[in-house]
């Protein structure tokens, strides 16, 4: 193959209009320039973590501290980005971007990172849907229903979430080392999709990662002859230690940027995982670490401020919720506690947000409609707001329940079956979840069993008890070879004696394996 490039892929139908040579070219390109600097920014990660490992702290960077309290802003916003009061995600799923699209939300941001199950096929097939839906062709027939779909007028903008810099495209391998599935994913898409190139940048940790993206996009702009700015990111805060540098990251993408997300299961994840060596960071079920909580309501206001200041959005969280049928007081339930997490966004000044279902889009615009009747609230700058080291790093109090060790060991396994059957978008219990809820899941155990924390009623969580847990609840999964691959991969990183860093990369190895079968 050209230039040492080896391809490991079923062919997809209509691939060709994708993978084309000047396409793959684009690739290779990003790759030979960026490829070892971004391997290196993983290697610094864990470097990081040793440290965090023996302090158990963060702090904001003195070496940073002339940026933060410099006076400067980002390049002026897009027309079409002004107003995102309601954003709506998921997959790249071809039904899905069409009623996305639809959904009457400001922006449809398609995922090819949590929410989806990464096989060839998916990501190809992500992309010919993205191709389809800017040239306004995309259509689908559904064949159980044979109900059509189609992009109605007035679609919503389309951002496009490419995979975290710590993944690999393993179907393609330069010189015998996999491609970055981030520049897999970003360059394909740009590539051939120039008008209004759009992306949400997830999962970083540093600034130094961001001057990294920052690099990509004027090289990609220059190589592609597009207009410097043409390329707009925002940046998902999903990470513990991001958050102390987000006057950083803004500054080194000023260029492009738009603003940043509250990305707020994976910001759960990432304090998690961070600190899981530390017992005094122990966190009670997931179902009491609220947005309410101190430690991350701080983040989010944290978020607001330093965004206004620089002319950025800030863009809130994901409400999970989606419509409950059949159940009206399961639904008022459901409902109420949605309308108070947008509420709470809104006031704050947070300048849309995020839903996952398009049946919530209407209630949330009408919550932002009430409390932001501009595009934005740009001019609230919260100088109220004062947010030290000790604020982010609050440890909620709380307790651990048997029912939140069993929901944590039956959601996680649940959507790993499923994600590995090739859907990462999954309905649980009236929610929708991605990766980031089986992260949250398996990190919360393995932090449990190794601290051997107690439950609520006394009882230690000691390797015995985790695994009497994780076998009487496996017990309840269908035997198929999804459930047992689910059920191996899943304990095994539970009982870990060390905490792996992303469950996603051990499972896509499995994907690999399903499609050489």
């Amino acid at each position: 193959m050209k230039y040492g490039l080896k391809v490991n892929a079923p062919v997809i139908a209509g691939q060709e209009r994708i993978f084309t040579p000047e396409a793959v070219q684009f690739l290779l390109g990003l790759e030979e320039k960026f490829g070892a600097r971004r391997r290196a920014l993983m290697e610094d990660r864990v470097k990081r973590q040793t440290v965090l490992d023996k302090t158990g702290t963060l702090d904001f960077l003195p070496e940073t501290a002339g940026i933060r309290a410099a006076d400067w802003s980002i390049r002026p916003v897009p027309e079409d980005l002004q107003d995102r009061r309601v954003e709506i995600t998921g997959p790249v799923d071809r039904k899905m971007v069409i009623n996305a699209l639809n959904s009457g939300a400001s922006v449809f941001m398609a995922d090819f990172e949590d929410s989806n199950t990464p096989t060839w096929a998916n990501q190809i097939n992500g992309q010919i849907n993205l191709l389809d839906a800017n040239l306004g062709t995309i259509h689908f027939s559904d064949p159980s229903s044979g109900k059509e779909y189609r992009l109605k007028g007035n679609p919503a903008v389309l951002m496009v979430r490419p995979r975290g810099l710590h993944m690999e495209e393993k179907h393609l391998l330069l010189e015998g080392v996999p491609l970055s599935a981030s520049f897999f994913d970003f360059g394909l898409y740009l590539f051939h999709n120039r008008k209004k190139p759009y992306f949400y940048l997830p999962k970083l940790e540093s600034y130094h990662e961001a001057r990294l993206w920052s690099e990509v996009l004027v090289y990609a702009e220059d190589t592609l002859h597009l207009k410097r700015g043409t390329i707009r990111v925002t940046v998902l805060i999903e990470t513990i230690t991001a958050a102390f540098q987000m006057d950083e990251i803004l500054s080194e993408l000023r260029e492009h940027i738009t603003g940043l997300n509250c990305g707020r299961w994976d910001y759960i994840f990432s304090f998690i995982k961070r600190f899981a060596n530390h017992s005094r960071c122990v966190l009670p079920d997931r179902g009491e670490v609220l947005m309410t909580c101190h430690f991350l309501h701080s983040y989010s206001q944290l978020l607001i401020k330093t965004c206004h200041r620089r002319k950025a959005h800030a863009m809130g969280g994901m409400a999970a919720q989606i419509p409950i049928k059949n159940d009206e007081e399961a639904n008022r339930i459901a409902l109420g506690k949605f309308v108070a997490d947008k509420r709470r966004e809104a006031a704050d000044g947070h300048d849309g947000t995020w839903v996952a279902h398009p049946g919530l889009v209407e209630k949330a615009r009408e919550i932002f409609d009430h409390d932001m009747p501009s595009a934005n609230q740009l001019g609230k700058m919260r100088e109220d707001v004062k947010v030290a080291a000790q604020d982010l790093l609050a440890i909620p109090v709380g307790s651990i329940t048997e029912e939140g060790v069993r929901k944590n060991i039956n959601i996680g396994l649940l959507y790993l079956k499923a994600w590995l059957g090739g859907n990462g978008c999954v309905p649980l219990y009236h929610l929708m979840e991605d990766a980031a809820t089986a992260e949250i899941s398996r990190t919360q155990l393995w932090q449990w069993r190794h601290h051997k924390a107690k439950l609520k009623d006394g009882r230690v969580i000691d390797d015995a008890l985790m695994k009497a847990f994780l076998k009487e609840e496996s017990r309840k999964l269908e035997g198929d070879k999804y459930s047992q691959d689910a059920i191996r991969l899943f304990e095994g990183l539970v009982m870990s004696p060390v905490l792996e860093e992303f469950l996603t990369t051990k499972a896509y190895d499995m994907i690999l394996a399903y499609e050489r079968e």
